[in-house]
């Protein structure tokens, strides 16, 4: 097998661990001990991330995570220091030892003890065999620079040359997919009022009943849904509810004033709105349809 098979397929494996890695901090997960000991391949050469055993939700209020764990060879200069990091970087370092060892068959920081370990990974104290080749190793010391606020970043990886050869975005699943007719379907019965009659003075009256029926945790639906467990976070994700005391019209004011300034189309029809990114991300186009309801005299649920 040449050189050049070898790199491309640890290119492949590192395309998709980066892909997996982003999405898990898509969703504020950070696995906190990625190394090829945790890593699976399937009979069709997917590869998947295992043993969550570690992983973390980023909760405090500076956003950084503060428990040094992992692997010492693949663990980011950042992460002994004791004064908290950010997961996303020190996961990336993580995945720039891993490339390194796919393409060279041994690890960049390997020492006797940890403080000599430390003392090299600290000033990215490395050498890339001479058989890497030019891009690869541009790559790898990016990736394995000391300094977070300087790593490259996810972004910034899927822009690389050396990385984008043959690269294939990651094929999320169907139920995954924000799917626009629901927006607008949730939208059309007020285009067609609005058509024949003016704002509405007050929002609609929602009953006891039908504020039950709206609350994922007590929908009904749900009785009759027979993979309800696997589906939860996917039903969390298309709907949200929130309660204010805050007149109507000041809960749709406040929403606009947050939205257009992300770059959202605003339409709003009486007390509906329909939100809409202008541009698609890596995860499709963001797309919002809210409604205010009024609950009672001072209670609005949107």
């Amino acid at each position: 097998q040449s050189w050049e098979t070898k790199e491309d397929e640890a290119r492949t494996y590192f395309q998709q661990l980066i892909n997996a890695v982003d999405f898990c901090h898509g969703t504020s997960v950070y696995h906190r001990d990625l190394k090829p000991e945790n890593l699976l391949l399937d009979t069709h050469g997917v590869l998947k991330i295992s043993d969550f055993g570690l992983s973390a939700l980023s909760q405090q209020e500076d956003g950084l995570l503060h428990t040094a764990c992992g692997t010492p060879n693949y663990v980011a200069p950042e992460v002994l220091r004791d004064q908290g990091y950010d997961g996303r970087a020190s996961e990336i370092w993580s995945c720039g030892v891993i490339l390194f060892v796919l393409m060279a068959g041994y690890m960049p920081f390997d020492e006797p003890n940890l403080i000599s370990m430390y003392q090299k990974n600290s000033k990215a104290d490395f050498t890339c065999p001479s058989w890497f080749s030019s891009g690869s190793r541009r790559l790898i010391q990016r990736i394995l620079d000391p300094n977070p606020l300087t790593r490259i970043t996810v972004p910034e990886i899927l822009q690389d040359k050396w990385f984008k050869k043959r690269y294939k975005p990651p094929q999320f699943e169907q139920e995954e997919d924000v799917n626009l007719d629901d927006i607008d379907v949730a939208f059309n019965d007020s285009k067609q009022e609005n058509l024949v009659t003016k704002r509405k003075v007050k929002p609609v009256s929602m009953n006891a009943f039908e504020l039950i029926s709206r609350s994922q945790s007590f929908c009904l639906d749900n009785l009759f849904e027979k993979q309800m467990n696997s589906k939860r976070h996917h039903l969390a994700k298309r709907q949200t509810s929130f309660a204010s005391q805050c007149p109507p019209n000041e809960i749709i004011s406040k929403i606009e004033d947050v939205a257009k300034p992300l770059g959202s189309n605003v339409d709003k029809r009486n007390y509906k709105m329909k939100l809409k990114g202008d541009k698609s991300g890596r995860k499709g186009q963001l797309s919002i349809a809210t409604e205010v309801f009024n609950c009672c005299l001072t209670f609005f649920y949107y």
